[in-house]
């Protein structure tokens, strides 16, 4: 019996969203053979984010065309919203002449990514899921697929936070419910002149906003959570991400959660009247640096969402995507060069990393989600309604002396938090900015 002739490439890439494309892109370019599997009919149709995407790594990736990109609005006006029952105090600023992000669809991002990668070279496999590594003396070199083998010298695996392959790779284990968000977003349709509004962007431009929120959602003993929003050409993304193993704790419904962020009275007047396009889930791994795994091995390397980088803090994940992707690339070609695909090689690849903003920032807030998280009370309820209260006497006049407001103020907000709560609240607050800092 005559055996099946097996295909071979430099490089293959399984996954095609910004890790993976990126990845694509970069080593077609620098001459390797490269095969990008993609398990959608579709890139981009299977993928989420709240909806924006930071420029930086766009430039540096495509200089010369990053601005072709299919952008819906350029992000120049940023808002922070601590949200009290009915009240919102907000941290805004605006840039209206730089914007360091857009607003994006993946399904159609995505996709420019894709055509990029073809133009660059690279072969284009979607509808093909990949089933297995091929593993032989200690080595990935090639995937399975439900159809056929197809081997190469590496493989970058960017196929986000569920990877099977990257815990078949040995490299990475589940992560923890604790270490893991959900994010549920809806798309509602609003005008263009509505959203120009409410948002108070100048009129027939691409300008845009993008609004965070912590608090709001009115429950005794709330989720570690933040809400997010973000304004496209005609439409609004309104969402939330919430600590996966605090729903499970609390036995909350995440699509709930959302709608009592909607009906918050600052919330609901910005998605009045909007209509409901579409609804999307997305696990996100926010472990930070203390639970990255293994990054490389013989003959394999990990990039975006599957190696865990994600920086919870600035909502950057996207770009933490794109530049892996790039630095996997840059690996394999210089691997490639001297035909060694050995971890003693690869390891360029974390060395790119240390060098880059990816891991320096994530080991400057290896500890801030968890300091955080251990202070959810405070943040969700407790500070929120005391900055509106705080902000009630500033703005108010009430025909009673401010000193004696301010008192009253201050006793009440010993009384209602002891000492030591207070004491450990500002403990959290001081170790997440040294660490920043160090």
């Amino acid at each position: 019996m005559e055996e099946r002739e097996v295909q071979k490439f430099d490089v293959i890439v399984v996954g095609a969203g910004p890790a993976g494309a990126a990845a694509a892109v970069v080593a077609a370019r620098g001459g390797a053979r490269v095969l990008l599997v993609e398990r959608a009919g579709s890139a981009g149709t299977k993928n989420m984010i709240g909806g924006a995407v930071f420029l930086t790594p766009l430039k540096e990736i495509f200089p010369d065309c990053w601005q072709d990109a299919p952008y819906e609005r350029f992000i120049n006006k940023h808002t922070w919203s601590l949200l009290g029952d009915n009240t919102s105090v907000d941290v805004s600023c605006d840039f209206p002449l730089e914007a360091k992000s857009v607003s994006i669809y993946r399904s159609k991002f995505d996709l420019w990514l894709v055509e990029k990668a073809k133009e660059a070279g690279a072969y284009f496999a979607p509808s093909t899921l990949v089933k297995h590594l091929i593993i032989k003396e200690g080595r990935v070199c090639g995937v399975e697929t439900e159809l056929e083998e197809i081997e190469s010298d590496i493989v970058i695996i960017a196929d986000g936070v569920n990877s099977l392959l990257a815990k078949e790779s040995g490299l990475r284990k589940d992560y923890a419910a604790k270490d893991t968000f959900l994010s549920v977003k809806e798309t509602r349709k609003l005008s263009k002149e509505i959203i120009e509004e409410r948002f108070n962007i100048e009129k027939d431009t691409k300008n845009g906003a993008a609004k965070n929120f912590i608090g709001g959602l009115r429950l005794k003993e709330p989720p570690f959570a933040m809400g997010f929003m973000y304004t496209y050409y005609d439409a609004v993304s309104i969402g939330i991400g919430v600590n996966l193993d605090d729903l499970s704790r609390l036995g909350l419904n995440p699509s709930d959660l959302l709608e009592r962020l909607k009906e918050h009275p600052v919330v609901k007047t910005l998605i009045a009247d909007s209509e409901l396009l579409e609804y999307s889930a997305h696990l996100i791994p926010e472990g930070g640096y203390k639970k990255l795994p293994e990054l490389y091995d013989n003959g394999v390397i990990l990039a975006g969402d599957a190696a865990g980088f994600v920086n919870a803090i600035h909502f950057e994940g996207t770009n933490f995507a794109l530049m892996s992707g790039k630095y996997a690339a840059e690996t394999a070609l210089a691997a490639l060069k001297i035909k060694n695909f050995d971890k003693s090689t690869l390891k360029l690849y974390k060395r790119k990393l240390e060098r880059s903003f990816i891991l320096k920032d994530l080991k400057s807030y290896k500890n801030v989600i968890e300091n955080l998280y251990s202070r959810t009370d405070s943040l969700m309820n407790y500070y929120p309604q005391k900055a509106a209260e705080f902000f009630k006497i500033f703005s108010g006049a009430n025909c009673k002396p401010k000193r004696e407001e301010f008192r009253e103020f201050i006793f009440e907000f010993i009384k209602g938090r002891r000492l030591r709560e207070l004491f450990e609240d500002f403990c959290a607050f001081v170790s997440s900015i040294f660490g920043v800092l160090k």
